[in-house]
């Protein structure tokens, strides 16, 4: 039977190669993107909700799907209050989590980052620990976080230590282990849909498997 997918975070670089994807498979009938701004693409797959996401539980009716999938995500450079930042990384994908559990959603993807670690001194990572732990506390039958390294592309803002990274690691990247080398946002979407679409056996996904994912 045809399935309905929730995006969050459709507009950013991951989420709309996901969306792309999504519109073209055929498990997929209906895509319900939640978001502030139009993707701005005429498709009869597409529903879309136009909302502050900061105030996402107040759209508990429309949020029924089959799976979640959350690419939502910012960098300190973008977003230096903290604050803020923690509304966005961890506030967004735990709220939605919870919609999820509430409205009986037995499956839900979303980005976080290597490194992530509840005990970390670094607030990123910390931050991202926390947000992976409290959506796992919901329970919901197939979570899948996925944990990718620095993510390539290019993206319309500017973010020089990023692209240091990435140029970095494109020089070096055969001297680090499998899970540090650089992973394509086309990978990671790609993974996504297949993970949406059907199960894995472990609940946190590294770079590796990702890519091991993807490929199928």
């Amino acid at each position: 039977m045809p399935k309905t997918a929730i995006i969050l975070g459709a507009t950013g670089l991951t989420g709309t190669i996901l969306l792309e994807n999504l519109l073209t498979d055929s498990t997929f009938k209906t895509v319900k993107l939640f978001s502030r701004s139009s993707v701005g693409i005429a498709n009869p797959k597409i529903e879309e909700h136009l909302i502050d996401l900061f105030q996402l539980e107040q759209y508990e009716e429309d949020f029924k799907a089959d799976v979640v999938i959350c690419c939502i995500g910012t960098t300190l450079a973008k977003t230096p209050n903290k604050e803020t930042y923690r509304k966005i990384d961890y506030g967004i994908p735990v709220t939605a989590a919870k919609l999820a559990k509430e409205n009986g959603i037995e499956s839900f993807v979303v980005i976080s980052a290597l490194g992530a670690d509840v005990d970390s001194r670094v607030f990123y990572n910390k931050t991202k620990g926390e947000m992976e732990r409290d959506v796992l506390q919901q329970n919901i039958k197939n979570t899948f976080i996925l944990q990718p390294s620095l993510i390539g592309g290019n993206r319309s803002e500017k973010r020089t230590g990023e692209r240091m990274a990435q140029i970095f690691m494109g020089i070096f990247g055969f001297l680090l282990p499998k899970n540090y080398k650089i992973i394509q946002p086309e990978t990671i979407a790609k993974a996504m849909q297949v993970l949406a679409a059907g199960g894995y056996s472990e609940k946190r996904i590294t770079s590796a498997a990702i890519k091991k994912i993807a490929s199928k």
